[in-house]
Parts: C-alpha cells; sequence; structure tokens
C-alpha cells in the first residue's frame, strides 16, 4: 500500500522532455503500492496482523532513517522527535494496524477500496472541523458520493465478514487523515524522506510493543516462507523502493498528479486480488467501488 506520508505544498512544474524515470516511478505507485494489499493479505493470513505490520515498518523505517543519515542529513530535534511520534501514531499505528488486523477477513480488493477513501476524509476534515478550505457543493456531493460507494460495499459484505473490519479500515484512514492535515503545523525535519524514515521507524517499534500487549508474541510466530516472501515484498518494493519513486515525482511535479495513486490502486489492487488469489467480484462490489473512486477523481482534480 501506498503511504503519503508528507507532502510539500509547493513543487516544481513538471519536467518538459521525456524521462523513462518518470515513468518507472509512476509504476512504483500504481502497481507496486496497489499490489501490497494483496501482499499484506497473504502475510496476515499464516503471522499476527501487528506483529507483521510492525515488522514491515521497523526495518522499512531503520533502512530509509539510515540512508537519509548516511546521506549526512541532520538529525531530529527533540521536538521534532515528539511531533514524529504523534505522526508515527496517527499515521502509521492507528492506520496500519486496523488495517493489517482487518485484512484477516476482508479480502485485499476491499480493503484498497476502502482505503482510498483517505481524500475525501482528509477533505471533510479540513473543511469541517479545520476550516482550511471554503464550503463548495460539488465538493459535497463527490464526498456523499464516495460514502454512498462505502455504504454499497459495507451493505453487501457485512453479512460475510462482519462489520467490524470494515469500520477497523476507515478508522484507520481518518487517523492518517488527521495526521496528514495536522503536519502541516508540527515541527518537522526539512528532510521529507527523513520524516518518513524516522515515523516508520517509530510506527514499527510501537507495533511490535501492541504485539507483545496483545499476546502475538508468546510464542514467537513462526514465519513461514510465504509469510516472509509478502514481508520481503511489502519492506523492500511497497516501502523502500515506493517511497523512494513517490519522494523523486513529487519533487518534479505537482503534488495533485503524483496523488492520481490514490485512484490507481484500487483497481490494481482489486484486480490482483482476482486473478491471483481468486477473489470473487460481485456487480454490487463494483459499483461501490466504481462510486469511491469516480469521488476520489472529482476531489483530486478539483482540489
Amino acid at each position: 500500500m501506498g503511504v503519503t506520508a508528507v507532502t510539500s505544498a509547493k513543487a516544481p512544474a513538471a519536467p518538459k522532455s521525456f524521462d523513462w524515470r518518470v515513468i518507472a516511478a509512476f509504476f512504483a505507485i500504481y502497481v507496486i503500492w496497489g499490489t501490497t494489499f494483496l501482499a499484506i493479505r497473504i502475510a496476515v493470513l499464516e503471522i499476527p496482523p501487528l506483529f507483521a505490520a510492525g515488522t514491515r515498518f521497523l526495518i522499512g523505517g531503520a533502512i530509509l532513517y539510515g540512508f537519509t543519515r548516511l546521506r549526512r542529513q541532520p538529525g531530529p530535534t527533540r521536538s521534532q522527535w515528539r511531533s514524529l511520534t504523534m505522526i508515527a501514531l496517527l499515521m502509521f499505528v492507528a492506520e496500519y494496524g486496523p488495517l493489517f488486523w482487518a485484512e484477516k477477513y476482508v479480502p485485499s480488493g476491499i480493503a484498497s477500496v476502502l482505503e482510498a477513501t483517505l481524500p475525501l476524509i482528509t477533505l471533510a476534515l479540513e473543511t469541517w472541523v479545520f476550516r482550511r478550505h471554503p464550503f463548495h457543493w460539488p465538493l459535497l456531493i463527490a464526498v456523499s458520493l464516495g460514502f454512498c460507494g462505502v455504504g454499497i460495499l459495507l451493505f453487501h459484505n457485512g453479512e460475510h465478514v462482519g462489520l467490524l473490519p470494515f469500520l477497523a479500515i476507515l478508522f484507520g484512514v481518518t487517523g492518517w487523515s488527521l495526521g496528514a492535515v495536522l503536519t502541516g503545523s508540527l515541527d518537522l525535519p526539512d528532510s521529507r524522506p527523513l520524516t518518513s524514515g524516522a515515523a516508520m521507524l517509530l510506527g514499527g517499534v510501537m507495533l511490535l510493543g501492541l504485539s507483545g500487549l496483545f499476546g502475538e508474541l508468546h510464542p514467537f510466530p513462526h514465519v513461514s516462507l510465504r509469510a516472509a516472501a509478502a514481508l520481503i515484498y511489502l519492506i523492500a518494493f511497497g516501502s523502500l523502493l515506493g517511497f523512494t519513486a513517490f519522494f523523486w515525482l513529487l519533487a518534479r511535479m505537482p503534488a495533485t498528479r503524483v496523488s492520481s495513486h490514490a485512484y490507481v490502486n484500487p483497481v490494481v489492487a482489486v484486480a490482483a486480488g482476482y486473478f491471483l488469489a481468486g477473489e470473487t467480484i460481485s456487480a454490487r462490489t463494483l459499483i461501490g467501488a466504481g462510486l469511491v473512486l469516480a469521488s476520489v477523481v472529482v476531489i483530486l482534480r478539483k482540489r
């Protein structure tokens, strides 16, 4: 899954000449991030979810943070570490703990569509809670359209897996959105890769701590070859390669264009779940997903 941790308000104009690296970077945040939902599903069906999430972010965060420090980036100050702790709680613990747990019960394609509500919830927080954007009826209609799609998914699938996993994913998305909104007012390092690496590292430590408190480490989980491969994929491709591509693109073109992964990832995730894992796709699922993605497209284009 893609993580839009902290984006800068200003971005240089898009490059004028063709650059194959742009294609490769968009492939990473479109396709690779889209397939991470299936990798999460594979991992949590065999190993405890909090342990899986903590392992992913502890290792990925340590590598990313260590790499940026080796490039002589200044380390966070004490005040910045406090801000990073808040970001880690909201954007990694509150988001990925529920997501990894919910994917034990929810197909990866459905989970990806629910995660696509992130722009909707972020806009709702910015407009009606923090009052950062003026009220516009078209945006309200777009948000309502997206949540109608969520309602269709909940109504259709709740009878099969229960309501709690769906609510857990939406709770996590709300935590991530709140963290994203608050980043603009927090004291954070200037280096965005350093910020994400440190927040991932802290989030991984917290998730593993929660894993221990919930008894997932007694006895220590047996990690099968299949689960280990899923974790390695999440760390190497989902976190390290995906994050690198994401920040590389942000430095070269507007954040709105880069954020288009929010409505491509669910399409990739649903296709991966269907063709690689045999997940079913019903007409109601397609309708609900279509409403959510249409809403996200309208909101991102308006913003």
